[in-house]
């Protein structure tokens, strides 16, 4: 049987050999909605902006919910519940 030619990731040793994950890469939910809310604060008000606006909110959404309930540790998950609740309160304000 032939090795795997692709190098062992640093991230996936680090979780299955249970040691604290101390950094993770950005995932897509992640970048688009920080994208997003740049690209809101920076637009003039109109469409754009409540386009903007509104695909940050989804994709942080998004974001804080996974993290919530698979984040990698405690902290991971504390942080999307956090970021869940800051969206929540955000919109209802």
């Amino acid at each position: 049987m032939l090795a795997s030619s692709r190098a062992p990731s640093r991230y996936n040793d680090t979780v299955s050999n249970s040691r604290p994950v101390l950094f993770q890469p950005p995932n897509l939910p992640l970048i688009v909605g920080l994208t997003a809310q740049l690209l809101s604060w920076i637009l003039p008000y109109g469409t754009l902006n409540f386009v903007a606006a509104l695909v940050a909110f989804g994709a942080l959404f998004t974001w804080a919910w996974l993290e919530l309930f698979q984040g990698v540790n405690v902290f991971r998950r504390a942080l999307g519940c956090a970021v869940l609740l800051w969206l929540i309160i955000s919109k209802l304000t």
